[in-house]
This record gives structure tokens, C-alpha cells and sequence, in this order.
């Protein structure tokens, strides 16, 4: 694993991108920030610092703002979705035996067992105001030889409460948002190759389930949010992040030389676009392929605000 970047490279801001120049970003060159990982997942700017999951080096990861890598905390079952609680704790989805984890002084405890509602392996996760954690799941096993696809159920974990779903038939949950003013949920369906909406109610359930975007030929794995309340896609059907408008239109496109993954808003003024890309596969070939990593390019409008509560 290497980090390319001098170590203002995660925090420095500035523009390079014009909301009147939809189309620049595809001429413009991401910068690598980290590579020679097995399989990224799940990036997050918190607390001035990039962290992120590897699902194959079973390693929750973060990148300060010196550009020192830390190995927070490792998760054998292997670490997807991360979030924080209101008091600062970080959680974790651990994919394999599918619990919600939560670090205590540096150990886990299992926040939710959550194998009665996944068809397979747990995947990303948004937390709202409250704590409370929404953790989607693939459906089937996704290397099966042909996959059998199936549908997935979303889960609600409430914040010191028991875990029930709040929608099913869903395409391979993904990565999800929720809006600043806390009422609505954003999730991306992979196999639906599109983006869903659902209204939050004050005690976490979702209602009023429509489609935000139609993403097709593009497929949306990991999101992210913006202050013009544009999302950030990392699709790795079409090698590309896209900033897509509620209805479907496509504001930029930035390609990528492998699949892209997932993305997330940050650095110092949240200009900052983290891109994660890599190549789907088994963990042997991850591990030994090591295609995981992680660029950035600076754009114009900002990070969504964080979600408030929703009363």
C-alpha cells in the first residue's frame, strides 16, 4: 500500500470545475491519492481525516490529515458500512457473519445480529442524527457460479433499539444518503441500475418508495450527497462517477481506468471528491491483484450538511 499524495493533498481545497461546464470534469485528471489495496469500500470524511473500509485486509482504515495511515480497528468478518453515533463511536457493518458493530476502547460489541433479515453478505450503511443505522445486504452470494440473483430487504437498526425492515424487494441495496433536513432516505440499487427514494417518518421507517433517478446503462454502487442536493454515483458497470440530478440527468462524468466504487465529499471546505475504485472479485484474486485505490479531484459545489433530526 502506498500513499502518492504530499499530505495536504487531503485537506487542501480549491475548484477546478465550472456548474456552467457540465462536461469538464470528464477532461480533467484525477489525482491518486493511495493504491495497492484489495478491496475498498465504504469512504467517509469525518473529523478532518478520509477513513474507509478493506473488506480483504478485514481493516478499518483512516487517512489523517499529516497523510499518516492508521489501522483503526480490524473486523475478521470483514468491515463494509461505517457511520458515527451521536457521541462520537464509530460503527461498522461486518459483512460475513452480518452483525452492526460498535467500537468500545478500541473492541467491538455487536450492536445487531442481523442474519434473519440478509440474504447474504451485509453491505453499506447510513446513520441518521439519532444513531440510528439503515444496513442494506447483497440478497444471494454474488461470486456463486451462475449467481442466483434475489431481492434484499433494507434494515433499520434504531439506535439502542432491535432491528426490523423497512423495505424489501429492493435490487442490491447499496450505498445510501440521507438529506440535510433528515426526511428523505437516498439508497442506490446496483442490479436496478437505479437510484430509489423513500420519505424517513420520525421513528425511522420509510414511506412514499419512488425512483429518484434511472441510472441505466450506469449501475450505482457507493454515493454521496452535495449542497445542491446532486448525488455523487461510483458506477462500476460503466467504469465512471457521475453527479446525477434528481430525474436522471447526468451533470459530470469523471472516468476511471477501473471500476469505480464508491465516493464521498471532504477535505477542508467538502470540495474535495474521493473516488474509490478497484475490481470486483474473490478475495484470493483481491489479495493478490492489490487494484484497490483511492483518487480525488476537486469540484465546485460542497458536501451535503449533515443530516438533523427528523421530528
Amino acid at each position: 500500500m502506498s500513499i502518492a499524495q504530499p499530505a495536504d493533498a487531503v485537506v487542501r481545497g480549491g475548484a477546478t470545475s465550472s456548474p456552467e461546464q457540465p462536461h469538464l470534469l470528464s477532461r480533467a485528471t484525477p489525482q491518486l491519492l493511495i493504491d495497492g489495496l484489495a478491496f475498498a469500500e465504504s469512504p467517509r470524511w469525518h473529523a478532518g481525516a478520509l477513513w474507509f473500509s478493506d473488506f480483504f485486509l478485514q481493516q478499518v482504515l483512516r487517512l489523517d490529515a499529516q497523510g499518516r495511515m492508521h489501522d483503526v480497528a480490524k473486523v475478521p468478518g470483514q468491515p463494509s458500512g461505517l457511520g458515527w453515533l451521536p457521541d462520537g463511536r464509530l460503527l461498522a457493518v461486518s459483512m460475513l457473519d452480518h452483525r452492526l458493530l460498535r467500537l468500545d476502547d478500541g473492541a467491538w460489541t455487536t450492536v445487531a445480529d442481523l442474519s434473519a433479515f440478509a440474504g447474504g453478505p451485509c453491505n453499506d450503511m447510513v446513520v441518521d442524527a439519532r444513531g440510528g443505522a439503515y444496513i442494506g445486504n447483497f440478497g444471494f452470494d454474488l461470486f456463486a457460479q451462475p449467481p442466483q440473483r434475489k431481492p434484499a430487504a433494507l434494515v433499520y437498526v434504531p439506535h439502542g433499539g432491535a432491528p426490523r425492515v423497512v423495505a424489501d424487494g429492493l435490487e442490491f441495496p447499496n450505498g445510501a444518503v440521507i438529506t440535510p433536513d433528515g426526511a428523505t432516505l437516498i439508497i442506490g440499487e446496483t442490479f436496478g441500475k437505479r437510484l430509489t427514494a423513500f420519505d424517513i417518518a420520525p421513528d425511522g421507517s420509510l414511506q412514499g418508495r419512488r425512483v429518484w433517478a434511472e441510472l441505466s446503462p450506469a449501475s450505482p454502487d457507493g454515493i454521496c450527497l452535495d449542497a445542491q442536493a446532486a448525488v455523487w454515483v461510483a458506477s462500476p458497470r460503466s467504469n465512471e462517477f457521475l453527479r446525477v440530478r434528481e430525474g436522471g440527468e447526468v451533470l459530470q462524468r469523471v472516468p476511471c481506468d477501473r471500476q469505480a466504487i464508491a465516493c464521498v465529499l471532504g477535505g477542508a471546505d467538502g470540495r474535495r471528491l474521493f473516488m474509490v475504485s478497484g475490481r470486483v472479485r474473490p478475495a484470493q484474486a483481491s489479495l493478490a491483484d492489490r487494484a484497490g485505490q483511492i483518487t480525488w479531484l476537486d469540484v465546485d459545489v460542497p458536501a451535503a450538511a449533515a443530516p438533523q433530526i427528523r421530528h
